[in-house]
């Protein structure tokens, strides 16, 4: 079985999970490794696709939506960091949003989400927005938010997203899938 890992890293949160991904998986079967941009025609050479994103208005970006409606007939391994939230409510939002840009023909076998860092631009306007009227407890919770992804997406972040996919490789070995190598 063969694989892509395609990601879309604006600050290079997810592409930190996308090294933690290709790390426990055999080098041998992968057939691209890389951005979005100019993996369309890897992709259909690959049994399986793992795809990355950054969070975009409570989905994924543009180039990534465009990149998953494309996409026939695959197993699809989602993951993605989101700097605002971290609950797995708001998690598993993002994750239904981003699924609708995948084609009925194709199976979603595996999703893994966390918080990611944001530029300190963001702060900067966050505190920007205390004192012009707005909801000053919003805001101080915005802020709060950001300080909390500060470092995210960490060890412990890329380790879980390891053992999700490694969840998902026993699932494949199950189908009778090889990615993992095994006879």
């Amino acid at each position: 079985m063969t694989y892509t890992i395609v990601y879309s890293s604006r600050t290079g949160n997810t592409k930190l999970l996308a090294d933690g991904i290709r790390s426990v998986l055999p080098a041998e079967s992968c057939v691209y490794f890389g951005p979005v941009s100019g993996a369309e025609r890897e992709v259909a050479q690959a049994d399986v696709v793992f795809a990355g994103f950054w969070t975009d208005k409570g989905s994924c970006d543009e180039e990534m939506a465009g990149f998953l409606s494309g996409i026939v007939g695959k197993d699809v391994f989602l993951f993605g960091t989101a700097g605002f939230g971290g609950s797995g409510e708001y998690f598993s939002k993002i994750l239904g949003n981003v699924g609708k840009y995948l084609d009925g023909s194709c199976r979603l076998a595996g999703t893994f989400m966390c918080q990611g860092q944001m530029p300190p631009a963001v702060r900067k306007r966050y505190e920007g927005m205390v004192g012009t009227g707005g909801d000053v407890c919003k805001v101080r919770e915005m802020i709060e938010n950001y300080d909390r992804a500060l470092g995210h997406p960490n060890e412990a972040d890329v380790e879980r997203v390891k053992r999700e996919v490694t969840r998902a490789l026993a699932g494949w070995e199950g189908d009778g899938g090889d990615l993992a190598g095994s006879d």
